[in-house]
């Protein structure tokens, strides 16, 4: 018996009834080439947007914990679709929530992070012959509530199984062939990157790019889990997410990225002690709000103004508890604004060239795209701009790093 063979298919791959029966005969094809079969799959199309909507139409402020509960239903109806259509083709198949597959979550809802995968239940049923039909997205906690793993999640249920029976690949199929140097919808002519390093990859996924969730990135490296990004809808070589990538693709920049979704708080006047920084940050954190770009600027009279970028859509939740923060901390005032944009470069090539960062500011600046911050790692600059100049500062980064197709 071949090894066992980890697909997983997003949204839009199982959006319709003809879309199903297309993906159930893609994993018709790997059963009988040998392999068993675990098939994680999403919600069809947007079931989750339109659940949350709906909580949003019943209640102003619906509970985190009935949230989880009503959104993970779209996963638990996709399964047993697809096991159905694949019993309706003599494969035999049966399909199971994230409860039914041993996947065991934080408490944290919405945001729940996966700490341990029983895979009893998934091994019993492949040595019986049958397909599993998991439910992505979803787990459980210890005293049995449910989970959702956030937006990406069935990504991150998919190698976290991979990785917890032991495999060393997983496949990733969604409506793009491939990764690219940029948005195929901002950018006229892409070039597919056939291999990418996981850091470039958790790098481009942190910024904005919408193909891999940083977690399952993150968990393919730890547990050396090559993911394999592949179109459902085509066949084609797609790209592949390891740890080396081969020489000729080592350029030094490999993408650009952006993220529209962005606000800003400032406190300004804030105590230059020791503590302040923890007593301002911590609550974000209690509250999993994720902070992205830092920016602290020294003043001259024993204060100091911290910057930081959130989710747009946690902003309101996150001034509130930076206001609470400025209780204890004494700052003169806090701040905040959306409509912004992140753009960013990657590529470990970057690393130790000089000229890069002067190249991307003076692309920008030839299209009088203002930068009001600036972040930076070993392989990755990120500005923030206003988000209506965001697509035409892809475009301008692109061409002026010369990633356009050959």
């Amino acid at each position: 018996m071949k090894g066992i063979l980890v697909q997983k298919y997003g949204g839009t791959s199982v959006a319709t009834p003809a879309r199903i029966r297309r993906v159930c005969r893609r994993i018709a094809e790997s059963v009988r080439a040998g392999h068993p079969v675990v098939a994680v799959v999403s919600a069809m199309g947007h079931t989750t947007d339109r659940l949350i909507a709906l909580a949003h139409q019943v209640s102003p402020s619906p509970p985190a914990r009935e949230l989880d509960m009503l959104a993970a239903n779209g996963e638990t109806i996709t399964a047993p679709l697809v096991a159905m259509c694949l019993q309706s083709m003599d494969v035999p198949a049966i399909s199971l929530t994230g409860l039914q597959a041993g996947v065991r979550t934080s408490g944290h809802h919405s945001k729940a992070r996966i700490k341990e995968i029983a895979t009893d239940r998934i091994r019993a049923e492949l040595q019986a012959g049958r397909v599993c039909v998991v439910a992505g997205f979803q787990g459980v906690t210890e005293d049995n509530e449910i989970t959702t793993l956030g937006r990406g999640g069935s990504d991150t249920t998919a190698v976290a199984l991979a990785a917890a029976l032991g495999e060393h690949a997983c496949e990733i199929y969604t409506d793009v062939d491939a990764i690219y140097s940029g948005d195929p919808r901002v950018v006229a002519h892409p070039s597919r990157i056939s291999h990418i390093s996981y850091e470039e990859m958790l790098e481009l996924a942190a910024v904005g790019a919408r193909i891999m969730h940083p977690r399952a990135v993150e968990l393919g490296e730890l547990y050396g889990v090559a993911i394999h990004v592949r179109s459902s809808f085509k066949k084609g070589p797609g790209t592949m997410i390891v740890a080396e990538v081969p020489m000729e693709d080592r350029n030094r920049v490999r993408g650009v990225a952006h993220e529209s979704n962005v606000a800003k708080i400032t406190v300004r006047g804030v105590p230059d002690r020791p503590g302040v920084a923890a007593a301002l940050f911590e609550p974000l954190g209690a509250a999993s709000i994720s902070v992205d770009v830092i920016v602290q600027n020294v003043g001259l009279t024993g204060a100091t103004d911290i910057t930081f970028t959130v989710d747009e859509g946690e902003l309101r939740q996150a001034v509130a508890l930076v206001q609470e923060a400025n209780r204890q901390i004494g700052a003169a005032e806090v701040l905040s604004s959306g409509g912004l944009a992140k753009l960013s470069i990657v590529g470990t090539g970057m690393l130790g060239t000089p000229g890069i960062a002067a190249r991307m500011f003076r692309a920008l600046a030839e299209r009088k795209i203002n930068i009001e911050m600036i972040s930076t790692s070993e392989i990755r600059i990120t500005c923030l701009v206003a988000r209506s100049k965001a697509e035409e500062g892809v475009r301008a980064l692109h061409s002026a790093f010369e990633l356009d197709q050959a």
